[in-house]
């Protein structure tokens, strides 16, 4: 399989570049927003409904423990049962 043409191949990589650093600042974006809502939360436990806990379960599944761990930012790994996906 023959790789693009240079100019086509830079081209490609300028627009991959562009899209990395447009997720990266949506990504750092809601970090920050979510650790505000921490901070207005205070000591006070997040109070989440089943739904809610089965919409974050669906889309850490996806990330493994250690990453969930990073970013999970409102709730913890051990708040978002994997079994609720099943339900």
């Amino acid at each position: 399989m023959n790789s693009l043409p240079p100019p086509l191949a830079f081209v490609v990589l300028l627009f991959a570049g562009w899209v990395n650093r447009q997720q990266q600042a949506v990504i750092d974006y809601l970090l920050e927003e979510n650790r505000a809502l921490r901070a207005a939360r205070g000591p006070y436990r997040l109070r989440l409904t089943n739904d809610q806990r089965r919409r974050l379960a669906v889309k850490g599944k996806a990330l493994s423990r250690r990453r969930l761990a990073v970013f999970a930012v409102v709730a913890d790994c051990t708040s978002i049962p994997v079994g609720e996906i099943r339900q």
